[in-house]
């Protein structure tokens, strides 16, 4: 065998495996804990720039295949799924189209998702090799130009997330910063400028196969109901480089806001800045969207936006209590879609198993807990769980229908003979009987805890 059979056979064996290689930390959804402490410095021009060479390294390659094959996600316009991942062939081929600059992207398929308070979120899915591409060149360039974006961006960026974000907005309004700018770009990754962007990216860049190729994939148009659109402006969410692009077009605007001595908090395109004054609110407020008119050539939503107390508007799902010791809590809008999730999945109860039921519950509760439990009113995430366990008895109380079944399904969770026999005989509604000394002895929190659901109250592992 030859050294370049040898190094085939090698690379196939690592593409048929998932690895923890290079990649993992940058997918896209992934939320970390520890700043890692970015500055927001310019580039250092000793430091070579990114070229095609680096994006096509088999190491960065297959870190790609493997994130693209982690992340899942639907099918692109091909069909093709992320579990058909590429063989050596076929990224061998990838590679060469890349190097040479011939590399094509294919459009990208429309999908709607609906917004948590009205209206549709657009998408656009990439195919599965086009986002091996994309998360191939994104993991080149967001290393050479992390580290040159403010301190004060939290989104898209390995070692920061949301929390961080809200608990510097907490630092700000507990230092006296008691006003804030909450401002709102309509439908930014639908109108950014691509010829702004490319400019801004051809600071950035020499190679001009990897300008072309980001061009490339711009314009790659929309298949929405089997036509295809041209892409004229806009970043289409979707994609792994597109939250990578969207913060080099933020990234002027917190170049101004850091010029002008400003304090902000920046995640994705919900940016807040804090101000001493509603008077300086304002002010700030009608200089900030001359600035994002005229100069970025974006879109401030008027009906989002406001120059209010902190108190008054939530922040990536958080509020912030009054008073002097300002704690983070849950925005009524979360907690409303929160309970309405649980509603829906309770409300099956009635037809299926506690265990078909906990199995529903339990990794949503988790996940919602993993972001949400970050708030500081415990006493909130304690009401929801005894309300969730609540719920949980009156659908079973329900289930059992007859008062002979409720009573013999008292009896077996170990209930007196005495008070199982008064709560089965009892005519009253579900809801209160759900509540009732009986069903609260046999349904106790450790028999639903023993059953695998879990407590909000608590931290989860």
């Amino acid at each position: 065998m030859n050294l370049r059979d040898e190094q085939r056979r090698n690379i196939q064996q690592e593409l048929d495996f998932s690895s923890s290689g290079v990649g993992e930390a940058q997918g896209p959804g992934r939320e970390e804990t520890e700043s890692s402490g970015a500055g927001h410095n310019t580039e250092n021009p000793v430091e070579p720039k990114p070229t095609m060479e680096g994006i096509c390294e088999w190491k960065n390659l297959k870190g790609a295949v493997h994130q693209v094959w982690a992340n899942k996600g639907s099918a692109g316009i091909d069909g093709r799924s992320v579990d058909q991942r590429p063989d050596y062939e076929e990224l061998a081929t990838i590679r060469k189209q890349l190097l040479s600059g011939t590399y094509k992207p294919q459009p990208v398929r429309r999908v709607e998702i609906p917004k948590p308070d009205g209206g549709v979120r657009k998408l656009g899915i990439p195919t599965v090799m086009d986002r091996v591409v994309q998360q191939a060149v994104m993991q080149v360039l967001q290393e050479h130009w992390d580290r040159t974006f403010s301190d004060s961006s939290y989104g898209f960026r390995p070692g920061r997330s949301a929390h961080q974000a809200v608990e510097q907005s907490q630092n700000y309004i507990a230092a006296g910063y008691g006003w804030v700018v909450d401002l709102d770009l309509e439908k930014f990754f639908d109108r950014v400028n691509h010829d702004k962007l490319m400019g801004r990216i051809a600071e950035r860049i020499e190679d001009k196969r990897l300008l072309k190729l980001i061009r490339a994939f711009l314009n790659a148009g929309v298949m929405d109901n089997g036509l295809v659109s041209p892409t004229v402006e806009g970043t289409p969410q979707g994609g792994p480089l597109s939250p990578l692009l969207s913060n080099v077009v933020l990234d002027e605007l917190d170049r101004e806001l850091e010029r002008r001595g400003l304090r902000f908090v920046r995640y994705a395109d919900d940016c807040n800045i804090y101000v001493r004054s509603e008077r300086a609110g304002q002010r700030v407020m009608e200089s900030m969207r001359r600035y994002i008119t005229r100069k970025l050539k974006l879109k401030v939503n008027e009906t989002k936006s406001a120059v209010a107390r902190p108190q008054q508007r939530k922040f990536l799902g958080f509020r912030f209590t009054d008073g002097p010791n300002i704690r983070r809590r849950i925005a009524p809008k979360a907690l409303e879609r929160f309970k309405e999730r649980i509603v829906k999945i309770t409300q099956q109860a009635r037809g299926a198993s506690l265990k078909t039921i906990v199995a529903q519950l339990a990794p949503f509760m988790r996940g919602w807990n993993s972001y949400f439990g970050f708030c500081e009113t415990p006493s909130v995430l304690e009401k929801l769980t005894r309300w969730i366990r609540r719920r949980l008895r009156c659908a079973l109380w329900q289930q059992w229908k007859t008062p002979r079944r409720r009573r013999d399904a008292l009896l077996q969770l170990g209930v007196p003979a005495e008070l199982a026999r008064t709560a089965a005989a009892s005519g009253r509604g579900a809801w209160r009987m759900s509540g009732c000394e009986a069903v609260q002895k046999g349904l106790s929190n450790d028999y639903f805890r023993s059953r695998g659901l879990p407590s909000l109250a608590r931290v989860q592992t």
